[in-house]
């Protein structure tokens, strides 16, 4: 059993028998004397892809989903088809694009450092790490005299991502991107 309070980005807990992944974590802390924090939690149904919205009080106990974490790298796109190879004994897997949707944008041939959570032999979900550098296909010219201000133009990375950038930055350059929140973070 797992107490709310320890809950974690991309934990995996056991709802109603099915295994859940947190994606979003909020903690509330009210201000009346003696209230009890809570903890707004957006897991995400493995199985079924469903979203599920739950507050838990810091106390309250979840059941932990047994799984595995296996170290993988992404070897390749074919379509609609991504491969991925199991760092440990070298098998390969094909998950669809509609099963790892919202991480289809960081990945690039031979990326490393992915962890796939398997329960029963079958991949639930993947993990990237929390930043991935890319490089910038296409986006305006650098202005003339640019410097590093908060003044943004959108970027498009090798893999088809869209997202904003510093001004001075130029096609070709090599930035770190946040998968957690699709930002920019520096250049690389």
């Amino acid at each position: 059993m797992i107490k709310a309070c320890d809950l974690a980005k991309n934990s995996v807990v056991e709802i109603d028998g099915d295994p859940h992944v947190v994606e979003q974590l909020r903690v509330q802390s009210p201000s009346a004397r003696g209230a009890a924090t809570l903890y707004k939690v957006r897991f995400r149904n493995v199985r079924t892809r469903n979203k599920l919205d739950q507050t838990f009080k810091g106390d309250d106990p979840l059941k932990e989903s047994d799984f595995d974490v296996r170290l993988v790298s992404f070897s390749f796109r074919e379509g609609e088809r991504f491969t991925f190879m199991d760092m440990e004994d070298y098998s390969q897997f094909e998950l669809l694009a509609d099963e790892i949707e919202g991480i289809v944008p960081y990945l690039i041939d031979g990326m490393e450092g992915i962890k796939a959570l398997i329960q029963n032999g079958k991949v639930l979900c993947l993990q990237l790490p929390d930043a991935v550098v890319l490089k910038i296909a296409d986006c305006a010219p650098a202005m003339r005299g640019a410097s590093v201000t908060a003044r943004t133009k959108a970027a498009t990375l090798e893999t088809g991502l869209t997202l904003q950038v510093p001004e001075y930055m130029e096609p070709g350059e090599r930035i770190r991107v946040d998968t957690r929140t699709g930002e920019f973070v520096q250049r690389a």
